[in-house]
């Protein structure tokens, strides 16, 4: 039995982790459908995406969530399923499905990502090598030194053909196509001086598909 303050303390303390408890939820899932022409392999939560344009393969074992077919859908939706969840905790479920429905994409339209060169005064000389698959960045800023990126994984680099001083970048994977661009951007990063002067560099103009709808 509990007297003074003491008991009130506890009997609050008592209801804060009733209610703490109650916000728990014991099972959140979300479901999508497989788009035709892509098949989904999946085993221990590594996912294998196969469509039209090739194959993509993704790891989610570092998240702690179940994904699998649904029962009677043959195998054409997947549900993404976390236990024991609640709070910011569930986005993960988002994020999982996120990335899938992504890999469904760059398998069948591909991703199509556009930069434009940006100078003042000293023109930015880009040359793609290596069978579309590095970029040679000379003269920004009137630097001598040669700034070199190479594409990840499957992305391939080319020439606008109708749009002068800009390049196209695609691929089926978004977070290759994505992450060379972030890496084109920023080797090109004006130092020890006033970025709102000196604007040079290359950005990402447009995002869209390779197969257009």
């Amino acid at each position: 039995e509990f007297h003074g303050s003491s008991a009130a303390t506890r009997g609050s303390r008592g209801a804060a982790v009733l209610r703490a408890g109650a916000m728990k939820f014991t099972q959140k899932r979300q479901t999508f459908d497989i788009v035709d022409g892509v098949t989904f392999a999946i085993k221990s939560r590594a996912v294998k995406v196969t469509g039209p344009r090739g194959s993509l393969e993704l790891s989610f074992k570092h998240m702690p969530i179940d994904i699998f077919f649904e029962e009677g859908s043959d195998e054409r939706k997947v549900v993404v399923e976390k236990w024991f969840t609640g709070g910011k905790a569930t986005a993960s479920i988002r994020t999982c499905v996120s990335h899938m429905e992504n890999a469904m994409t760059g398998v069948t339209k591909g991703f199509e990502y556009k930069m434009r060169f940006v100078y003042s005064h000293f023109p930015i000389n880009v040359s793609i090598t290596n069978g579309a698959k590095r970029v040679e960045i000379r003269n920004f800023l009137g630097e001598k030194v040669i700034r070199v990126v190479d594409a990840l994984k499957d992305t391939t680099v080319k020439r606008s053909e109708d749009v002068k001083d800009e390049i196209v970048l695609s691929g089926n994977d978004i977070d290759a196509v994505s992450r060379t661009c972030a890496l084109i951007q920023n080797i090109c990063a004006v130092k020890n001086k006033d970025i709102r002067k000196f604007l040079d560099g290359i950005y990402v103009s447009a995002k869209s598909t390779v197969i257009k709808d």
